[in-house]
């Protein structure tokens, strides 16, 4: 019976270890995730990203309901095992892509895009990309890139050529004129389900080509650009509440631990024969 008491207790509190590492964990996840936004502050078009945290109990449930599956769990058990299911865990990762500060540069290679589902089409050496970094440069062949000098496309799927002899103007349309003439459109994609979009990289935006329609009516404001959308004061709210949690979950990892240990040295191991 003594031992029977010992190893339930023990029981219990390796539960409790296990659900304070595994909220720590979570909260280690959403460091990162914090971390990122605020490193990514001034970077034109970045968009922030967050986490959604949850528990294994109400997921496996969710999905138990639209699967073929009973629940066979014994009650004794699903008691025993109440604290893993409790356990908060990273449910989902996601984008938010509202629009950043638009900001007057007056750069004629400064472009930014109206819209939150309008990307500029950029050409990388994995294919084509979406991105709302609209800080452009001509590079040394006089093509127009981006700050990573991945080439701009233009309408016609090809990169933008432009000449250093002219002036640059670019009308709300995305067409860009040289010498009062049209040189080039922007191919500016509109993306409907901005969910379908997976995030490369800072700025860049993996895409299915089939969700993409080309429109770069109304899309364009030459001179301004898009900054990014974070927040500083309430990211660094967040990173600050982060911290704090982090903290709280190791003391009580190390409390567990302590009372693991003399738990230990004072009743299991001295079990008599």
């Amino acid at each position: 019976g003594t031992f029977i008491a010992a190893y339930s207790k023990r029981f219990i509190m390796i539960n409790g270890y296990y659900g304070a590492t595994g909220a720590m964990v979570t909260q280690f996840n959403r460091l990162n995730v914090i971390s990122n936004n605020l490193a990514n502050v001034n970077t034109a078009g970045f968009k922030q990203d967050d986490i959604i945290i949850g528990d294994f109990e109400r997921i496996f449930s969710e999905k138990r309901d639209i699967l073929p599956l009973e629940n066979n769990t014994k009650k004794a058990a699903k008691f025993l095992n109440r604290n893993l299911n409790k356990i908060p865990i990273v449910v989902e990762e996601y984008t938010d892509f509202n629009v950043g500060d638009i900001q007057k540069t007056s750069n004629p290679l400064d472009v930014a895009l109206k819209e939150k589902n309008q990307f500029f089409v950029i050409q990388t050496p994995s294919g084509e990309k979406l991105t709302r970094a609209g800080n452009f440069n001509i590079d040394s062949g006089g093509y127009l890139v981006t700050k990573d000098g991945f080439k701009v496309l233009n309408d016609k799927n090809q990169p933008i050529l432009l000449s250093s002899k002219y002036s640059i103007t670019i009308d709300k349309n995305g067409n860009i004129y040289q010498n009062h003439q049209i040189v080039a459109t922007f191919k500016i994609v509109k993306i409907d389900n901005l969910n379908t979009l997976k995030k490369v990289g800072d700025s860049m935006f993996d895409f299915i080509p089939d969700t993409a329609t080309i429109d770069s009516n109304n899309s364009t404001l030459q001179g301004f650009l898009e900054k990014s959308n974070i927040n500083p004061i309430k990211e660094m709210t967040n990173l600050i509440e982060t911290n704090r949690l982090v903290e709280q979950y190791q003391k009580v990892m190390n409390t567990f631990m302590d009372d693991l240990n003399r738990d230990a040295i004072e009743k299991l191991a001295n079990v008599r024969a």
